[in-house]
């Protein structure tokens, strides 16, 4: 694969690195009462777009066949929005003496409460052959619990912003993630076809959206003068996110493929990545509402952009490795 080939690839990986540096060299143009005025263009503008598109292209007529595999979305939905949290809420507990970060340890809670992504899962699962259907339907699925779920386990685990009620945290919620969501998928009916034929790029619409929400969350970072990361935390964080990977992605794994499991290799290969993957889409939309008026949301964002590469890049390491396994198994 060339270099530009590349490039072009991981253009979104590239934009998340571009807009931290552009919020660094001039943060004034995106903080709060910019000339950019997050405070409506992206708490309301830009959050709406991102479910509506996000109800647009949820294919929730595909779901059907895979509704029957109950034990499967038991397994994925449980490790992902009860064990994954816990075990995490666990660890940081140990975490919580030593000198790093604590807002980079608050950023590594709010991943384990994060819903499925809605494609990278799906899209891996497909590279190795497994059982697509669930795939898709745990990532529907989960990210419609996630809309409620989410915001629940964060104020639970982290507390909510002391500036933002209760009642309000979840009335923008469902003004601006369930209310755009509904509409997007009401809109999907009338216009499937042509939908189907023109192959809008969604994911790319979300993801440019996306890196704005990002742009303005580190414009408000960069322009505190109280807010500083040491790169002893940053690396610690890097390390820590890969090993929570690699290792859930080897307990599902042993989990799904023990003696008495039902799962068939196929459905082994959508449990491992749809209960490990967390969504960046959902996740910092939901951040930006639940921790609005933290000054420190920013770090508390970088655990999450630090997860999303790692885990599309973990996995398509591991493709080959798991498609062999898996061919092997159905011989």
């Amino acid at each position: 694969m060339g270099l530009l080939e590349r490039l072009r690839k991981e253009w979104f990986i590239l934009g998340i690195v571009l807009v931290i540096a552009v919020a660094r060299l001039e943060p004034g143009v995106g903080v709060k009462g910019g000339p950019l005025k997050p405070e409506i263009t992206i708490t309301y503008i830009a959050v709406s777009a991102i479910f509506f598109n996000s109800g647009l292209s949820l294919k929730t007529e595909e779901l059907t066949s895979a509704l029957m595999h109950v034990k499967l979305h038991l397994f994925v939905q449980i490790f992902t929005l009860v064990f994954f949290p816990t075990a995490i809420w666990v660890f940081l507990q140990l975490l919580s003496i030593t000198p790093i970060n604590e807002w980079l340890l608050k950023g590594l809670q709010t991943v384990g409460c994060m819903p499925p992504p809605v494609s990278s899962a799906v899209i891996l699962t497909k590279a190795v052959g497994g059982n697509e259907a669930a795939a898709i339907f745990n990532s529907a699925f989960g990210s419609f619990l996630g809309i409620v779920i989410t915001p629940l386990l964060l104020l639970l685990f982290l507390g909510s912003s002391s500036s933002v009620p209760f009642t309000s945290i979840f009335s923008q919620l469902f003004m601006t993630v369930v209310v755009p969501l509904i509409i997007g998928q009401i809109v999907r009916r009338y216009i499937k076809d042509w939908l189907e034929r023109k192959k809008p790029p969604f994911g790319a619409i979300s993801s440019c959206v996306l890196l704005m929400i990002i742009y303005t969350t580190f414009c408000d970072t960069f322009a505190n003068p109280n807010i500083d990361l040491d790169k002893f935390s940053l690396i610690i964080i890097v390390f820590i996110i890969f090993s929570v990977q690699m290792s859930f992605m080897f307990l599902t794994f042993l989990f799904s493929t023990r003696n008495n499991s039902t799962f068939t290799p196929a459905d082994t290969v959508a449990i491992v990545f749809c209960s490990t993957h967390k969504s960046l889409t959902l996740g910092i939309p939901m951040l930006k509402i639940v921790f609005a008026g933290y000054e420190h949301l920013s770090l508390i964002s970088v655990p999450l952009l630090i997860y999303h590469p790692a885990q599309i890049l973990l996995g398509s390491l591991l493709v080959p490795t798991i498609k062999s396994w898996m061919v092997s198994r159905q011989k």
